[in-house]
């Protein structure tokens, strides 16, 4: 089964959700418009959202002169692909160390992401190394050390509480060092209203930037699908502090709430980097914004009852 197979069964239960709602309707008048407007609302892409896309619908409609609900159910689409579609980031070519730092709150999954990062980097023939910034968890540095030899990836730690910046800054001078081409910091998971820890990471960013000013190339932040709408409360604390780059959004596996993504990407304008729907390594994957809008919506005319 491929990426986009595996991505349209993970997001079977969203779409079952919208197929319900919009059902086989297919004259075009104010009742579809009505029942549009629940189909985004059901995939967790929230209220407000979910009408201001609905109202760009409406414009859009009158624009084109659509005249049937199927030309108006694509063209919803259309408009949230736009929306999940931003300029993608350069490849870590002539930069060395290219600098990731990952960050997110407790069981998003973050440490298996930077492994799964790391294995899509080694299969590219780039030299990685993996950096053991969570220091609050023995068990966290050792499942990173794990991945590394997985990856056969460079790995730096430090003991147990030791400070997380001065781990990132040893990671970071053993990455130029030996001309490692990128550098994957891990870090604690944190609550996102706890300020103490946002502050740690802040500093974190300070200290690699005392080493390399252009660094953290990239800050990525590890988001839970299933979380719904908490999770965009947490990414927009995180990314008020630490101005995020990306979004990886994992658990996409069987959950209900798939329009996360829509409205993560709407609200704070930044892009989706990575998105994945299970356990092993090729279940995280580059985000294609359009692959991603018709695994959940699929086809008005594909809604028939078999």
């Amino acid at each position: 089964m491929n990426f986009f197979s595996r991505l349209k069964e993970g997001l079977s239960k969203t779409r079952s959700q919208i197929a319900a709602i919009v059902g086989l309707k297919t004259e075009f008048d104010e009742k579809f418009y009505e029942t549009l407007e629940e189909a985004p609302i059901a995939a967790d892409i929230g209220l407000d959202l979910s009408q201001t896309v609905i109202d760009q619908l409406r414009l859009e409609i009158r624009g084109k002169g659509l005249k049937t609900a199927g030309a108006a159910y694509t063209a919803l689409k259309e408009l949230l692909v736009a929306d999940l579609t931003f300029e993608t980031n350069p490849p870590p070519v002539g930069v060395k160390p290219w600098v990731v730092l990952v960050v997110g709150v407790n069981g998003v999954g973050k440490t298996t992401t930077i492994g799964k990062i790391a294995a899509a980097y080694a299969a590219e023939g780039r030299k990685v190394m993996l950096g053991a910034g969570d220091t609050f968890r023995a068990g966290a540095i050792e499942q990173l050390r794990i991945w590394a030899d997985r990856t056969h990836s460079d790995f730096v730690s430090q003991h147990v509480d030791a400070d997380a910046a001065s781990v990132a800054y040893d990671a970071l001078e053993a990455a130029s060092k030996r001309d490692i081409d990128v550098l994957l910091l891990d870090t604690a998971g944190r609550l996102h209203n706890k300020v103490n820890l946002m502050n740690e990471l802040e500093k974190i960013i300070r200290v690699i930037r005392r080493h390399s000013p252009m660094a953290p190339h990239e800050i990525l932040l590890v988001i839970d699908a299933t979380t719904g709408q908490n999770a965009l409360r947490q990414a927009e604390v995180f990314h008020g502090a630490i101005g995020l780059t990306g979004l990886v959004i994992t658990k996409l596996d069987g959950t209900a709430k798939g329009g996360i993504a829509l409205a993560l990407a709407r609200s704070l304008k930044i892009p989706i980097r990575k998105i994945g729907v299970g356990e092993s390594i090729e279940d995280l994957q580059d985000f294609n914004p359009r692959d991603y809008v018709e695994a959940m919506f699929g086809d008005l005319d594909a809604q028939a009852p078999q």
